[in-house]
């Protein structure tokens, strides 16, 4: 794997991640994760189910921090979009114990 060095002196891999996203992606490599899987649902779009799916976890799982996009669906009522359906893992982090 190419790796270079940018100006802070770090030693990353060439991937095309730069600044504030390599900086992110390696503080994110030190942490342990558990993956789950949930459903955003709305009428208005994509984007909003997948706001809704994450606004609604983040009530009750701590430490999110990410999210992955597996599945859009969909109900069709009538020949237009009535319903969507955004399947999404989000990870979060597992807090070390004291």
């Amino acid at each position: 794997m190419t790796r270079v060095s940018p100006p802070d002196g770090r030693d990353v891999p060439a991937t095309g991640v730069t600044g504030a996203t390599a900086e992110r992606s390696t503080r994110m490599t030190d942490h342990t994760y558990r993956v789950t899987e949930i459903v955003g649902t709305s009428h208005e779009g994509v984007d909003e189910a997948i706001r809704n799916a994450v606004s609604r976890a983040s009530r009750t799982l701590r430490n999110l921090d990410w999210f992955e996009v597996t599945q859009v669906r969909g109900q069709i009522e009538n020949g237009q979009i009535e319903h969507y359906q955004v399947g999404l893992k989000v990870g979060f982090r597992i807090e070390d114990a004291d």
